[in-house]
């Protein structure tokens, strides 16, 4: 069957030469972002398995954090653009893209999402980060992006960043950490009991929470547990069946999708046949593992 990788990612050329204009040594301070299937779409495309779609994310390269609210927002509108355009040039292998949106222009962001993802197939939804402009992403400053994907009925796909008052952060296990506390911003400040509908894919498996799970359900309340349990989560973990059964039993059948973070994490080609070999693993029946593969995200995401 043909299954549909929620969370891969680009970085489209014509973004990344406006981002080097900005900033002529910006892949030097993000070196992972120098891997070559990010911008080089012939070799991307010949490293998807035959059986794979992916849903295509831009890498965490936000404008915000280099330049003004106006130029942020036509950076996002553009890079957008060009996203779709690969998209729609290749939809047998990107049935969808993910829309990037300027965290420091509200009302931009706002009418991004009005008019490149409400009213445009090939935009699934939209990208935020754990935190944005030194606030976390659940920042009451924020809340209209949440309250306006809700009214679209379109997901939002949760990544993480580094915060940068830590001096400590390491790829290994700060991002993890980030994920884990904005789910608990976004719990506690109330998104969930505003908007109970709302659809947030968090990526790496929900990192902490299903580990914790038990300490979130005696410390916390319950009206807590049950708001964290609402997040679907992706399977982007490099393997580890264990790990994902465990989210699995959390996150429960209807809230889990297939997501690898191609290109990343197990060189050459990222780890998507390493992360389907730990699905194939799952103690979980065949109707299970295909809503992993395809049915949840094509129901969520309308793809």
């Amino acid at each position: 069957m043909t299954k549909i990788d929620a969370f891969a990612h680009i970085l489209t050329p014509k973004f990344l030469a406006k981002m080097e204009a900005i900033d002529p040594t910006i892949l030097n301070k993000f070196p992972f972002m120098k891997n070559k299937l990010l911008t080089d779409l012939d070799k991307h495309l010949k490293s998807i398995p035959e059986d794979v779609q992916q849903i295509l994310s831009f890498v965490n390269l936000n404008p915000e954090d280099f330049t003004d609210p106006k130029t942020s927002a036509e950076l996002c509108r553009a890079a957008n653009e060009e996203l779709l355009e690969t998209v729609n040039g290749h939809k047998d292998e990107f049935p969808a893209g993910v829309a990037m949106v300027p965290m420091n222009n509200i009302d931009e962001a706002i009418n991004i999402i009005d008019d490149q993802v409400a009213n445009k197939d090939g935009l699934a939804g939209i990208q935020l980060f754990t935190r944005a402009m030194g606030k976390t992403i659940a920042d009451p400053s924020y809340h209209r992006v949440f309250e306006k994907m809700v009214e679209i009925d379109k997901p939002i796909w949760l990544h993480p960043v580094f915060d940068q008052r830590k001096p400590d952060n390491n790829i290994a296990f700060s991002w993890e950490y980030e994920l884990t506390q904005a789910m608990n911003d976004i719990v506690t400040s109330g998104l969930y009991q505003e908007f109970p509908n709302m659809k947030v894919i968090v990526h790496h498996a929900g990192a902490m929470v299903p580990f914790f799970s038990e300490r979130i359900k005696y410390i916390m309340t319950k009206e807590n547990y049950q708001d964290f349990q609402k997040f679907y989560v992706d399977t982007a973990i490099l393997g580890n069946t264990k790990a994902l059964e465990l989210a699995f039993s959390f996150f429960k059948e209807d809230h889990v999708v297939l997501g690898t973070d191609s290109p990343f994490g197990i060189p050459p080609a990222g780890a998507i046949e390493v992360i389907i070999e730990a699905i194939e693993k799952m103690d979980i029946t065949d109707k299970q593992r295909n809503k992993i593969y395809k049915d949840n995200i094509t129901k969520l995401a309308g793809q």
